[in-house]
């Protein structure tokens, strides 16, 4: 029978969510390479597909998205996969559904103004009873834990992250959470500069990781441009003079408009 029979139209968005989860427990199966996988030995491909994909962002085409995005969903697949194959009653033990299960419980209870009778004045009151919600969360899950549930608000932000992504995401959490702003600052530590700065972009309004990612693409343009303006004219780049590297320099940036 086929995957659209006894439905009219095109079939339900998802459809083929079931298919993926079919070709990896094959593969697991099947693959000597799928099949020797861990948790941990996948971990460095999560991190690896996430940024593959944020490139494609970046680069602004998305006909490369779903290819990226498709093997961020594998990771998740193969996690799950290799969760469901322990036994039964294993507290390690979980299936896809249960991944799908954690986040559609997780979005309707963060969200009562869509799922529930919560009225919201704006976005600014649903980032405010997200993160009350996310600090009851906490404290419930300290307590199951067998603490007091008395957790810094900090709690739960992961410094397994970029520097940048982290800065921010700890200074966003305090601030929306009572620090008064001007304590975020430099404390005249090693990086205080530089977490400042952050500080500085993120009051603006500004993404900080995104803007620096797009400082580093511009730079990394202008000095592939300066060094073609050099090949042009016989030159080695990589025996140019500081002088000779500011000239071409200076006509990268004028035939880039800066």
């Amino acid at each position: 029978m086929s995957e659209t029979a006894g439905h009219d139209g095109p079939p339900p968005p998802g459809h083929r969510l079931r298919r993926l989860v079919e070709v990896m427990a094959t593969l697991r199966r099947e693959c000597p390479w799928d099949r020797g996988q861990t948790h941990e030995s996948l971990a460095k491909y999560l991190i690896q597909e996430a940024y593959e994909t944020l490139e494609a962002i970046e680069e602004g085409d998305p006909s490369l998205l779903p290819e990226e995005l498709g093997d961020v969903l594998l990771q998740v697949v193969f996690h799950a996969a290799i969760a469901a194959e322990r036994p039964q009653g294993d507290p390690a033990r979980f299936t896809v559904d249960d991944v799908a299960d954690a986040i559609i419980d997780k979005m309707t209870r963060r969200h009562p103004h869509v799922f529930g009778g919560v009225e919201v004045s704006g976005a600014d009151e649903v980032k405010s009873n997200w993160e009350a919600i996310k600090a009851a969360e906490r404290r419930e899950k300290a307590r199951a834990r067998g603490h007091d549930g008395e957790g810094s608000v900090l709690d739960g932000v992961p410094f397994a992250q970029p520097a940048v992504l982290l800065a921010e995401e700890l200074q966003r959490r305090a601030v929306r959470n009572g620090v008064p702003a001007d304590l975020v600052a430099d404390d005249g530590g090693a990086g205080g500069e530089l977490f400042a700065a952050v500080a500085a972009e993120r009051e603006r309004g500004r993404d900080a990781e995104g803007d620096l990612r797009a400082a580093a693409r511009r730079f990394d343009a202008r000095v592939r441009a300066a060094e073609k303006l050099a090949r042009a004219d016989g030159s080695d780049p990589r025996e140019l003079s500081g002088d000779e590297w500011r000239r071409y320099w200076d006509r990268a940036g004028e035939d880039r408009g800066v």
